[in-house]
């Protein structure tokens, strides 16, 4: 998968002022965004996923057009055929784990049924081990039988790429570990591409096919030699 971005996006409250402007071009089935809190990583995520529109410039995926502010394209996020995957995972709270992860096959905003059929659910209900869990709420759940859920719930949609906001920072140390194992193994299995972001070293060491790093809002060379990968 190819990401074409060049973008621009001013953020003010207060008097605080923060400049996004993140110009390159990804390739793979792994990238991994790294830097500080405050860097602007979900933020590059959000406009990506079309959550946030940018103040200028454009967003293509393989050739697609997402975004093009000089076009006056702006697909919504339901358009883009991307899945993001937030870092508290957004899980509905009155939704059971089945309807948390039919919603994401359903369009529109009506909850799915509590006893929700669905031969894709079920799929994914059982890739993740949540068969026995399938009739509890979030609150009933592990931080890793969440995380799960969320996943499932993303990939019953069948996106082209998923986006990954910090998807281990929820969870404690070990569970961390193993989580980022599954995940490993779950990417090499479907070969779903992915955008992760972190400020881990070892989500960078796991899934760094290509690494950019952000610093104050801008995408930097990873080191001095380097310069930020850019589409021709």
């Amino acid at each position: 998968m190819r990401f074409d971005v060049d973008i621009r996006k001013t953020l003010r409250s207060g008097h605080r002022t923060f400049e996004l402007r993140a110009r390159f071009c990804a390739q793979g089935e792994r990238v991994v965004v790294v830097g500080p809190s405050g860097a602007g990583k979900s933020m590059l995520l959000k406009v990506l996923a079309g959550l946030v529109r940018p103040d200028g410039g454009h967003v293509r995926v393989d050739g697609q057009t997402l975004f093009d502010s000089a076009q006056g394209i702006c697909l919504p996020p339901q358009a883009r055929a991307v899945a993001y995957l937030y870092q508290d995972y957004a899980l509905f709270p009155h939704l059971n784990v089945r309807q948390n992860i039919a919603f994401g096959e359903r369009r529109g905003w009506r909850n799915p049924t509590v006893a929700h059929a669905s031969p894709a659910v079920d799929r994914w209900l059982d890739v993740f081990g949540l068969r026995e869990v399938a009739h509890q709420h979030p609150h009933e759940l592990s931080g890793g039988q969440r995380q799960r859920t969320a996943l499932a719930r993303a990939l019953v949609a069948q996106p082209r790429a998923l986006l990954l906001d910090e998807p281990f920072a929820a969870l404690d140390t070990d569970l961390r570990v193993s989580m980022r194992a599954e995940l490993d193994a779950l990417q090499r299995s479907l070969r779903v591409p992915m955008v992760l972001i972190t400020h881990d070293p070892l989500d960078v060491e796991m899934f760094g096919e290509q690494v950019l790093r952000m610093h104050q809002g801008a995408v930097q060379p990873s080191q001095a030699s380097e310069t930020v990968p850019a589409c021709a």
